[in-house]
């Protein structure tokens, strides 16, 4: 009996060790597939790849693969491979590569790396969507966002404004450290709510609005919600078959009862209003829009458009603001300097901010673009290969199917279009530096047919919040802050670990 036992342990014994050995021969051959293909590439490690502290939850995405970018550029490198799990993607480090990728050779590129439930609603947004259906939404959502149509939201955004100053002079009286990110975050949560849904939010009366909540619990990202969005993208097929969801049900009825409520009012009383539901709802009735299909957008596809111009509105545009006041802050010359500018061509436009008057602020421009640089909201981006693609003057094809990772970040932090790179230094943006450096060493909104839509409104928000806080307040960087900064790990976004506080002070 005894014999019998040991002969079946030892069995059982053999048959694990079988297993772990084909595990792990499988996975040094899956580690070859850059090899195979001519790729230089970075020593993965079994079994999480080259992501392990992202995949941990240790680091945030963009900066480990700015890590990733500095140590290929080290070796010379003008792309190469890396792993997730085993999953094998693509990073570009030359410029023109990039520039070939997501402009010239955008037909082999038109898609992005993510995976979608069909049967998850609000999954049909602009950012999700594939091909086609991809170009024919863009085509059609486009007009929101002209020069022109900023223009005319001008004034509804001032509205907001008025109550940012109120805000602003609250927290002030106070004399205590003050959370900036949040008072931001009401402040584009009142414009998004006002510009894209014509609703007041009253985010910046109340920490604790409906709407203020619900921008929480859309960014609040937890380890498991983290881990299943890095498994969906990593293992697509996978995912598919066990049916993977990102849906949270709060989300879903917030959003769903919002459209159908603004909607239903509408379309009741005749009302229409020159903003982006007002597009949408007039996308949902025509069967044929500008020509550019013959379907109309449901009632869910109308609901995803809305909740990714809702997150993308508030949560990247107060992300520019904070850290901006942020450097504004450590760098108090560069903040005189920008509050001088503000004074003075507001002077010329008798005392008032207007769209003209602020773009007239030269200045306050490059000071935006030093603060993306520095600090870019999206540290990445990707793109799918949609079809075999040779790298132009490699001897390298990047597969139908690959993920394609442009290290956003890294490219912003490298010392050869950026000397001194850590430094604040707005004046690396001025015409003439900008003429010596190539085109896409600044990308913080993407680059090609699939930027960032929303870029001009972002924008606008962004310069008008600076402007409403500046021309009455000097901040310094309050002890509170935990510097050097940090990033949290787990977020869609760049973001401040444990908060970015500043002290204002009247001027």
């Amino acid at each position: 009996m005894f014999a019998l036992g040991f002969l079946l342990g030892g069995k059982l014994v053999s048959v694990v060790v079988a297993l772990l050995v084909a595990t792990i021969a499988f996975w040094k051959w899956k580690y070859q597939y850059w090899k195979r293909r001519n790729v230089p590439y970075l020593e993965p490690r079994i079994p999480f790849g080259n992501m392990e502290e992202v995949i941990r939850g240790k680091k945030f995405a963009g900066i480990r693969l700015k890590e990733i970018y500095n140590e290929m550029k080290s070796k010379g490198w003008r792309h190469g491979g890396i792993y997730t799990f085993t999953k094998p993607s693509y990073v570009i480090l030359d410029l023109d590569y990039v520039r070939n990728i997501m402009t010239k050779d955008f037909k082999y590129f038109m898609d992005r790396d993510v995976y979608v439930n069909e049967n998850d609603p609000l999954q049909a947004h602009l950012v999700n969507v594939s091909g086609a259906r991809w170009r024919n939404l863009r085509a059609k959502l486009t007009p929101t966002f002209t020069s022109g149509k900023m223009k005319g939201m001008f004034q509804v955004m001032a509205e907001s404004q008025k109550d940012l100053q109120t805000r602003m002079y609250e927290e002030y009286k106070k004399n205590r450290p003050i959370n900036i990110k949040e008072i931001l975050a009401c402040f584009t949560t009142n414009i998004i709510g006002s510009c894209a849904f014509g609703l007041e939010c009253k985010a910046l009366e109340d920490d604790n609005s409906e709407f203020r909540l619900f921008g929480r619990k859309m960014f609040a990202m937890t380890r498991l919600q983290s881990f299943k969005r890095l498994f969906a993208v990593t293992f697509p097929k996978l995912a598919k078959f066990v049916n993977l969801s990102f849906k949270r049900q709060e989300i879903v009825d917030f959003i769903m009862n919002l459209v159908q409520d603004t909607i239903e009012y509408r379309e009741k009383n005749n009302y229409t209003r020159n903003d982006f539901m007002q597009l949408l709802i007039n996308l949902k009735n025509d069967k044929d829009v500008d020509g550019h299909d013959a379907q109309s957008l449901s009632i869910d596809e109308v609901a995803s458009q809305a909740i990714v111009f809702f997150a993308a509105g508030f949560e990247t545009s107060s992300t520019l603001m904070t850290f901006a006041l942020y450097e504004l802050a450590k760098n108090e010359d560069i903040q005189k300097k920008l509050r001088q500018e503000i004074d003075s061509v507001l002077d010329k436009h008798n005392g008032q901010m207007t769209y003209d008057s602020i773009q007239d602020m030269k200045y306050l421009n490059q000071v935006i673009d030093e603060t993306l640089r520095l600090h870019p909201p999206g540290s990445l981006t990707d793109r799918k290969c949609i079809e075999d693609y040779k790298i132009p003057d490699q001897d390298v094809v990047i597969e139908k199917g690959t993920t394609v990772l442009i290290p956003i970040m890294g490219i912003h932090y490298d010392e050869e279009y950026y000397p001194e790179p850590e430094k604040f230094d707005p004046e690396r943006f001025s015409d003439e530096n900008k003429k010596t450096r190539h085109n896409f060493a600044f990308m913080p909104f993407g680059e090609g047919p699939r930027n960032c839509i929303g870029m001009r409104f972002g924008l606008l928000q962004s310069k008008m919040g600076l402007v409403s806080l500046l021309k009455n307040y000097k901040f310094t960087v309050n002890k509170k802050t935990v510097e050097p900064l940090q990033y949290q790990p787990r977020h869609f976004v760049l973001a401040a670990q444990g908060e970015i506080w500043l002290n204002a002070e009247k001027v």
